[in-house]
């Protein structure tokens, strides 16, 4: 009977442990910097009972580098750009999963579940959607901003005084939208022109900064700064005097989403986190923080003033803003070269 009731308490006990890891257990998120709130991370960590852990990235190359580095395997989800989760789908980097592991899965808007880096949406949801251009210091620049020669061929009283992000993806799509040439070119002649382009503006930017690039045009340090729209919504809001352009040439739009990662540590938190950002409220939670438009149906009423009606949010008919597009091997080879050269 003595021996019964142990085996029956080392049962019991083991049945505890189990339950106790199927109700909390841990989720590692790789993302961008200051683009969740922690309210959000802590709100799902008491509801779901997950201890939380995150990394940051700040740029998508620096992103994908990080985990063909050997940090595949430490992380749950990340935050890909649109062209990244077509690039790390192709490198075997991404998990799947089914719509009924993801009940939430049609709070989706309808023009953000067939996109053409995943379509039907079966390794990735859509995180905040919004561009990327730049902004121009009005105290320092009465004229017209809303070219792309501010960027690669400004005026002399602006040169030496720009900040443009360290991200090659936009960075030379704009440089290609300048030129008036396609990304991905693969003409030897028109890509010779983009890197002669990038050469000749380098000496007019005073820094290469992503995580700064809010930062810069705050304290006044730059004058013109490539930026993200909700940076420059936030910039505007912690008092620069700064406008956001619309560059007639075009400029970049984007779509961030989180991703399952393949060989993702803590696979059913990972998708209980996903499902837990396709709520309306916790979704325009991120909108309302970082200002950029979710991909989520029923976050109107959840978003602030601000927000809502904020320049950056609410761009005009013309121009129309282009996708950063996935390169083939060989152009990529070639991007990098000229990324490696300017960076020097």
């Amino acid at each position: 009977m003595k021996k019964l009731i142990k085996l029956t308490a080392s049962a019991l006990a083991l049945l505890f442990a189990v339950n106790a890891a199927n109700a909390g257990g841990k989720l590692s998120i790789y993302h961008w910097f200051e683009y969740i709130p922690q309210e959000l991370l802590d709100q799902f960590s008491a509801e779901h009972d997950v201890e939380v852990t995150m990394d940051t990235f700040d740029s998508n190359e620096a992103m994908l580098a990080s985990l063909k580095a050997g940090k595949l395997g430490s992380y749950d989800v990340a935050v890909p750009g649109d062209y990244m989760v077509e690039i790390m789908a192709g490198e075997g980097m991404l998990d799947t999963f089914s719509k009924a592991e993801l009940p939430n899965h049609s709070n989706i808007m309808d023009q953000w579940i067939n996109v053409g880096f995943d379509m039907g949406r079966k390794s990735s949801i859509p995180y905040q959607w919004g561009s990327t251009s730049f902004s121009v210091n009005r105290d320092d620049y009465k004229g017209d901003i809303n070219t792309l020669a501010m960027v690669f061929d400004p005026p002399a009283e602006l040169q030496g005084k720009i900040n443009v992000l360290d991200s090659q993806g936009e960075l030379l799509a704009l440089a290609s939208m300048y030129l008036g040439i396609p990304q991905c070119t693969t003409d030897r002649d028109q890509l010779k022109a983009l890197n002669d382009l990038v050469q000749k503006a380098k000496p007019h930017w005073a820094s290469f900064g992503s995580d700064t690039a809010k930062d810069v045009l705050v304290s006044g340090d730059a004058s013109v700064g490539m930026i993200w729209s909700g940076f420059s919504a936030k910039a505007r809001e912690e008092g620069a005097n700064i406008e956001y352009a619309f560059p007639k040439e075009g400029y970049v739009v984007w779509m961030d989403n989180v991703v399952l990662l393949k060989d993702a540590p803590n696979r059913e938190n990972a998708l209980k986190f996903m499902n837990f950002l396709l709520e309306p409220e916790n979704a325009a939670a991120v909108t309302n923080y970082a200002a950029y438009t979710a991909g989520v149906k029923g976050t109107e009423p959840h978003l602030s003033d601000t927000v809502a009606n904020s320049p950056e949010s609410n761009p005009p008919a013309s121009p129309v803003g282009e996708f950063v597009q996935a390169c083939s091997q060989e152009v990529q080879e070639v991007y990098d070269t000229i990324w490696t050269n300017l960076k020097k």
